[in-house]
Parts: structure tokens; sequence; C-alpha cells
């Protein structure tokens, strides 16, 4: 298992700066939100890319991918009804795993809460028809470009469309590709009636990619959530992707998020 962490903790900090934080302390790679360098993925030029990829493989630090994708971006609904909102939708995750390659990444998490809900004039199940035919181009594209599509179940106080591990992964074979997978994210585990070692292991090998927390919405250590279980099931599965640091609640600031995060995970998971 590889150990990552998710860039938004770097409040302010220039790309650059947050990649050398994180590979000075450890990390194997950095997984980036789009919204921190801009309003669209689109607006991510190509020099911008090339240079990110540059210095991450300069620290020897890799990219994980890219995670709250659709984050600040206007007129996007992965089942919205209307043809021309999947449309430019359907567009939009295409060029979300443009980027993700560009930047050489392997991993595009798709969480997305308020951009999934199951509106009003539909029902649950045209909603999964409506996703599944939205993401239908984006997955061949990340085939094409050894990207994996993971899509995140999430609590039912954020989102009423797929809320459980379960669910995510019959909706990620309805694709019949490899670069359809789910990912684990302990936060929203909680909210399950399984133990999360249980729903580790009833996972695999669906799940491409873990998010590590606690769910207080801080980083792993930083709450009750006790990892050695959780590590124990990862072994078990035979999980060697990313274990990546993923926090809602900034107030210790960056340093000691992304210190007190990677030491906990090395005692628990190594």
């Amino acid at each position: 298992m590889k150990f990552g962490l998710c860039n938004e903790i770097f409040q302010n900090w220039k790309i650059e700066d947050a990649m050398e934080y994180a590979a000075r302390l450890g990390y194997h790679g950095l997984e980036i939100a789009p919204f921190t360098l801009a309003k669209s993925v689109t607006d991510i030029s190509k020099t911008q890319r090339n240079q990110i990829r540059r210095h991450a493989e300069k620290l020897g630090l890799e990219i994980c991918g890219l995670h709250w994708v659709l984050v600040q971006t206007e007129g996007l609904y992965l089942n919205h009804p209307d043809a021309e909102i999947r449309e430019r939708t359907k567009k939009y995750f295409c060029e979300l795993v443009k980027c993700c390659s560009d930047l050489g990444g392997q991993t595009i998490v798709l969480g997305s809460p308020k951009q999934r809900n199951i509106l009003p004039e539909i029902t649950a199940q045209q909603a999964w028809d409506l996703a599944e035919e939205t993401l239908d181009d984006a997955v061949k594209h990340a085939e094409d470009r050894n990207v994996t599509i993971c899509f995140e179940p999430l609590a039912p106080s954020e989102t009423d469309f797929i809320n459980t591990a379960a669910e995510a992964i019959r909706f990620a074979k309805r694709f019949k590709s490899p670069a359809m997978k789910i990912i684990l994210d302990v936060k929203a585990m909680c909210t399950e009636d399984k133990t999360i070692p249980q729903i580790i292991r009833e996972s695999a090998p669906h799940f491409a990619h873990f998010h590590a927390n606690d769910k207080n919405l801080k980083g792993p250590g930083f709450g009750e959530v006790d990892f050695k279980p959780i590590a124990a099931a990862l072994k078990q599965s035979n999980y060697h992707g990313y274990v990546s640091v993923e926090v809602f609640k900034f107030e210790e600031g960056p340093e000691v998020i992304a210190s007190k995060s990677l030491e906990y995970l090395r005692r628990s998971l190594t």
C-alpha cells in the first residue's frame, strides 16, 4: 500500500510547495482537487499540467489522481433529466479523464453528492440509467488512458443516490469495464450497518482507491476510528493501491494534519 494526501488541506499554498512538503514527509503521492488550480478543469492549461507532472517526478512523488471533481463547476449534474445538462456533464468527465492522464494520475474519485441527488421528476431507476449514460464515454476514454473512475458511496446525509459500497459495486458493474470501480472512504463507511473491515473484505476486488479519515471529518488518528482492523482487512483483501488522507476540517493546519496522519497510518498499516 502507498500513502497519499489530498491537496486541498494546503489552503493558499502553491501546488509546488504542497508537493514538496508532502514528499518531504514521506508521502508517495498527492491527490489533486481541480478547484484548487482553476474553477474548471478545462482552465488548467497543458503547460500547467506538464509543469505539475514534471515537478512531481523530480520529487519522486506521484500524482494519485483527482477528486472533488465537480466543486465550483456550474451547470453540471450526473443524472439530470435535461439532456443538455447531461451532455455538458458527459463532456466534462471526458475532460477530467484527459487532465488526470496528463498529470500522470490514474484515479478519478467521483463523489459530488450535490450533483447526483435524485431529482423529484425522476425515479431512482431512471437516476441510475441517466448516470450510466452520462459516464459511459468517460469510462471508454479512461480505458484508453489507463485511468480508473472510482464511484464513491456516500452517507444518506450527503446524498440519496448510492449510499453503500454494495450499491456502488452494482453501479460500477453496469459498465463492464476495468476502468470503472469504486472507492472506499472511512467516513462514509462509518454510516453503514456493516463494520468497516466487513465492507472492505466484501468489496474486494472492486475498489481501486481508499480514503483515510475519521467520522469526525478529521484525519486518521484524530478521532475514535481504529485503523488496525482496517489495515488487517486491506491486507486480507490484497489491496496494493493508495491509502490517501482526505479531511474536511482543517483547524489543525496542513503541517499537523499531514504529519500526524502519516505517522498514524504508518503505525497502523505497516
